[in-house]
């Protein structure tokens, strides 16, 4: 099992894949999953002629269950190690929901500045914050995080099941083509991690103002969203991040869910392909 040990001494798991001479696409998952989440991108980059890395983020999948850092400052700082180790230069980094809060991070703290980036790619991301404030008086109530922290603590197992076979597919809308084994995988990846990392995870995925690192990332950024994603509803999200960026593309999609990068891999691995290759 391929892992490294990060500055606080938390191991890290990652899967890289492919020629080390080809342009390496890094892929970062989103709550409460594992790199296992990117099958469908993984395969399919790496049959491009790509080389396709994907961990799994602290206290999640095959990663330490430590009892600290589920914070964006350390799972940024954890992406870091992980490019470095295998010294990934003319990058493409891909990050779905949370996982895009971690790209952002990522690539505006350590990434860009070290020259290693070269395009970025957000998914149904949560940037520049889900919660509702001030800055952003559209956001999602706290009460809507304190029933995900709720849900984890009383029952989380059930609670993963209700997550996957309702609105993060849009399994729970009406004529919905309901696949049972995306919704057990979603939940096998999700009970391979940590109750402590996952409920600490909610306030690092939704309270994070990450406007300052928007503002910071010049490479190409391709943000992509659906319209219909009941996790993270597009306006206060994609939309905004476009509006952000300095060097956005934005693309939405009518009626497609949160999980879309899995129910409508053939479309996303398309869009995603075209632009790295532009």
């Amino acid at each position: 099992m391929s892992t490294i040990t990060t500055q606080d001494g938390t191991e890290i798991f990652f899967k890289d894949w492919g020629a080390k001479d080809a342009q390496p696409i890094m892929f970062h998952h989103g709550w409460p999953l594992s790199s296992d989440d990117w099958d469908a991108q993984m395969l399919f980059f790496l049959s491009k002629g790509f080389r396709v890395i994907a961990h799994d983020r602290r206290g999640h999948g095959r990663s330490a269950q430590v009892g600290s850092g589920h914070d964006m400052a350390h799972y940024a700082a954890d992406a870091a190690a992980v490019a470095e180790h295998l010294d990934l230069r003319n990058a493409v980094h891909i990050g779905h929901s949370t996982g895009g809060a971690e790209v952002a991070a990522y690539v505006a703290r350590h990434g860009q500045p070290a020259g290693r980036v070269a395009k970025a790619i957000l998914v149904s991301a949560v940037p520049p914050i889900m919660l509702k404030t001030e800055r952003y008086p559209n956001g999602l109530p706290i009460e809507v995080f304190d029933g995900f922290r709720a849900g984890v603590a009383a029952n989380r197992a059930q609670f993963f099941r209700d997550v996957a076979s309702g609105p993060f597919y849009g399994f729970n809308r009406p004529g919905a083509d309901v696949k049972p084994g995306v919704i057990d995988n979603w939940w096998r990846q999700g009970m391979m991690g940590s109750a402590q990392a996952h409920y600490e995870g909610i306030k690092a995925f939704s309270e994070t103002d990450q406007t300052d690192d928007l503002k910071a990332i010049t490479v190409p950024t391709l943000v992509l969203h659906g319209e219909d994603d009941q996790v993270v509803p597009y306006k206060n999200a994609g939309v905004l991040q476009a509006e952000i960026l300095p060097n956005a593309t934005l693309k939405t999609y009518p009626g497609f869910s949160h999980g879309m990068l899995t129910v409508n891999a053939d479309v996303l691995n398309a869009d995603i392909l075209a632009f790295i290759q532009a």
